[in-house]
């Protein structure tokens, strides 16, 4: 690494560490540190069981397929076989991803824009300051590092290195199913190399089969199916929202990346597809990375047209966004010009986006403490209720079993189908899954009332536990509630 990289890398992972103590202060401000999400406690309960028990399982002894990223939950493993305490271990990982993420995008702008050294510069420090991306990195969650292996991937040289182009998009799909539509742009940027395009497709083709096949291997061992249960259990669960017109969900979808200040930077991608398309040689990694974010957004909104989390799903198009964005506004902002309206536009457009992103980074941070206070006074108020005053073979329902998981110490029925698969054909038909509770010799179910108001009024039905804290109302929602589950006697 030169000196001047070794710089820029400095400064990313400077500004990757104030952006994640700046937001765990801020949740510590409110009261807690924690995830702001409880999927994460799902790789935690894993992480914890693999690390010190060796068995990729989310119940002790009974092995699982209900982690969307095995390799994140193995990442996260390793602090627990180290002994560190999870919450340094799980925050420093998202630290350095944040700072690789940043760096990466400075790469991919040097690689379209080589003489654009200051541009390239500002956009990998967006990055690292961009609140979706800061509140990515002490989520707790794989998103972050499926995001720089995206960018990897558009990134690393095909001529040189085509092998590890393969290996990028295929550990990726260890992080996400969603790297599946990493590889054939891969290929198409080997399609570009004028020589020896073949061999190096065979080394990429095999880096990627090799992790793929062995991703494969892995969920069909564990839970018969080559995809992992939530890959199945979620379509079923969001099945619904496909009703929408299909054109409404994409303009949803497309809207999620820029919900901040990248909306400012909607003129300079206009720029960029006209500049790539135009470009003699046409530049088609812009436009192969365009087309990568165009696709996933679209692949959402024709399958998970979700936005929830603050759209975490799609929130890996953002660096794209940033770096094709800065890029495509180096095109036309003239800051320095002679001319009066030119130099004015340009100097106050640049100004809205360094306002706009300090902005949003403080907001970002605010609905991180949020989201962490209602996660730990509804979900993990409630486990840690259900460890203390549940009998100890108690079997508990619930939507989310992640930080109950961790920290109920209780056996568990997963209305959401993660680790039970097979409520998965009928997830959200109330009435089949009162029977499935009955016949499963349910004790307890926890849930937020309204997402199954059938099952909580059911005559028998008896509320014995309410966390009555006041952030999830205070944000449009409700308690989470603790029933004991009186089964029908036919």
């Amino acid at each position: 690494m030169t000196r001047s990289e070794a710089k820029w890398a400095g400064l990313y992972l400077g500004l990757a560490g104030l952006s994640v103590l700046a937001y765990l202060g801020a949740s510590r401000a409110g009261g807690f540190v924690g995830f702001p999400l409880d999927d994460a406690w799902i790789h935690q309960t894993y992480a914890r069981n693999l690390g010190l028990r060796g068995e990729f399982a989310f119940v002790p002894g009974q092995p699982s397929a209900g982690s969307t990223s095995p390799l994140w939950s193995t990442l996260l493993a390793v602090g627990y076989g180290l002994r560190i305490d999870y919450r340094v271990w799980t925050f420093g990982l998202g630290m350095f991803v944040l700072a690789l993420t940043a760096w990466l995008v400075r790469r991919l702008v040097l690689g379209i824009w080589p003489a654009a050294a200051l541009t390239a510069g500002l956009a990998g420090a967006w990055a690292a300051c961009e609140w979706h991306l800061a509140w990515s990195a002490v989520s707790g969650m794989e998103t972050l590092l499926f995001t720089a292996l995206a960018l990897a991937v558009f990134v690393i040289d095909p001529e040189r290195a085509a092998g590890w182009l393969g290996f990028a998009a295929g550990t990726a799909v260890l992080i996400r199913p969603d790297g599946l539509t990493l590889m054939p742009f891969a290929l198409l940027r080997i399609a570009q190399v004028p020589t020896r395009r073949g061999r190096r497709m065979l080394a990429a083709g095999s880096a990627f089969g090799l992790l793929f096949g062995a991703y494969l291997v892995f969920n069909q061992a564990l839970a018969g199916t080559p995809w992992p249960n939530t890959f199945y259990a979620k379509q079923a669960e969001y099945a619904i929202l496909l009703r929408i017109p299909v054109v409404r969900r994409w303009l949803q979808a497309a809207a999620i990346p820029f919900a901040g200040g990248t909306a400012l930077l909607l003129p300079g991608l206009v720029s960029t597809a006209w500049w790539g398309l135009g470009a003699r040689p046409r530049c088609w990694d812009c436009l192969w990375a365009a087309g990568w974010a165009g696709g996933l957004l679209t692949a959402y909104a024709l399958r998970l047209p979700v936005s929830y989390q603050h759209g975490r799903y799609l929130i890996p198009v953002i660096p794209v966004i940033l770096a094709l964005g800065m890029g495509g506004l180096r095109l036309w902002l003239r800051p320095g010009s002679a001319r009066f309206w030119p130099r004015v536009v340009s100097r106050a457009w640049l100004l809205a986006m360094g306002t706009a992103a300090l902005a949003f980074w403080v907001t970002g941070a605010q609905a991180y403490r949020r989201d962490v206070q209602i996660i730990e006074t509804e979900m993990v108020a409630s486990a840690h209720w259900i460890n203390q005053w549940t009998e100890p073979d108690a079997l508990i329902a619930a939507h989310d079993i992640g930080a109950l998981g961790y920290f109920g110490g209780r056996r568990l029925l997963d209305l959401a189908g993660l680790v039970s698969p097979e409520v998965i054909p009928f997830i959200r038909d109330e009435a089949q899954l009162g029977t499935w509770l009955d016949l499963s010799s349910a004790d307890y179910l926890m849930t937020f009332p309204n997402w199954y108001p059938g099952l909580v009024s059911r005559p028998k039905i008896e509320q014995v536990f309410e966390t009555g804290a006041p952030f999830s109302p205070g944000a449009g929602g409700e308690n989470m509630a603790v029933y004991r589950w009186r089964r029908d006697v036919q």
